[in-house]
């Protein structure tokens, strides 16, 4: 069986540096690192009594890991305007959270080398859990300043509406 079903020839893998990151219906500015989408689901083990020794197993709840955002600081105020919806400080008794609207979709996007969108995830109800605003400063240091927001979430799926793009050639 063909791992791509369109580029038949294609025997490599997608690479993982051409991702976008999408929430309220436009792309985030400058995200470096998307963190993995990744599902646990807990072992249940049970013995019948007239059973031999060993047990069985069977699925249990499942929960979705939190996802890490991160980004070069600049002067665009996405992830601290979403935090924010979780906890504002000084904003005063009962203020303090926007109860209505802290939670967001997002979509994460991924493309080919040649620019074509791939493959694309829905998360759900995600919210800030985490927000590093400045990272630790180091005069000696030879580094560009990350922010980084953790998103907790309900779950992800694969949008079956993106299909594999034809593959230009030259």
């Amino acid at each position: 069986m063909a791992q791509f079903s369109v580029n038949a020839q294609r025997f490599d893998p997608y690479k993982n540096f051409k991702f976008r990151v999408r929430w309220d219906g436009k792309f985030v500015a400058g995200i470096s690192k998307v963190g993995s989408l990744k599902r646990i689901t807990e072992v249940v083990e049970h013995r019948v009594g007239g059973d031999p020794s060993t047990g069985r197993k069977s699925p249990g709840r499942s929960k979705y890991e939190p996802i890490m955002l991160e980004r070069g600081v600049t002067h665009d105020l996405e992830f601290e305007q979403w935090a924010n919806k979780v906890w504002n400080y000084g904003t005063g008794l009962g203020a303090e959270s926007s109860l209505a609207d802290f939670r967001k979709d997002i979509i994460i996007e991924m493309y080919n080398e040649a620019g074509q969108l791939a493959i694309a995830y829905q998360v759900f109800r995600c919210w800030v859990s985490e927000f590093q605003a400045l990272p630790e400063l180091d005069a000696n240091a030879n580094a560009i300043a990350i922010q980084s927001i953790k998103l907790e979430n309900e779950g992800w799926i694969c949008d079956t509406d993106v299909n594999e793009p034809a593959e230009p050639t030259l």
